[in-house]
């Protein structure tokens, strides 16, 4: 009986010190502001995740899923795959509207609320979900809803 082989590995190119350090939303909004497709920003919705280690460093952007005009799929599976292979203390949940409009949908909500307690069983702290237009950002945090 043959099975196939799996390998966990992280590499980094980068000294922890000087990885960005993320102690607010705006922090992590300035790191995404020069990794975010910006000539399709108000065309489809792109969700991504920011891995940080204990100390708030970032880790790593990674994209978790590319959808429509109206929407995209963030697949929890998916998101705490990356969190654990890049063994990740904390995460932030990001994603763009389209439409321009900052208020966070009820799947947003509902989302944010399954990710936190899938985190909590795997001590992976959700620090922040943001959602990101052209203009600008509402984070969830900020808002006092995490």
């Amino acid at each position: 009986m043959r099975v196939a082989e799996v390998k966990l590995v992280y590499k980094s190119t980068l000294k922890a010190s000087l990885r960005p350090k993320i102690t607010k939303s705006q922090d992590a909004f300035e790191v995404l502001k020069q990794h975010w497709n910006y000539e399709t920003i108000e065309f489809i919705e792109e969700f991504k995740l920011m891995l940080l280690n204990r100390a708030n460093r970032v880790l790593g952007l990674i994209d978790i899923s590319l959808g429509g005009t109206a929407g995209t799929i963030a697949d929890p599976k998916v998101i705490f795959a990356a969190s654990i292979k890049s063994n990740a203390s904390g995460i932030i949940l990001i994603h763009n509207h389209p439409s321009g409009n900052l208020k966070p949908s009820q799947q947003d909500l509902d989302l944010t609320r399954k990710i936190k307690a899938g985190g909590q069983i795997l001590d992976i702290g959700v620090m922040d979900h943001l959602i990101i237009t052209s203009e600008g950002y509402f984070s969830f945090a900020d808002e006092g809803m995490m």
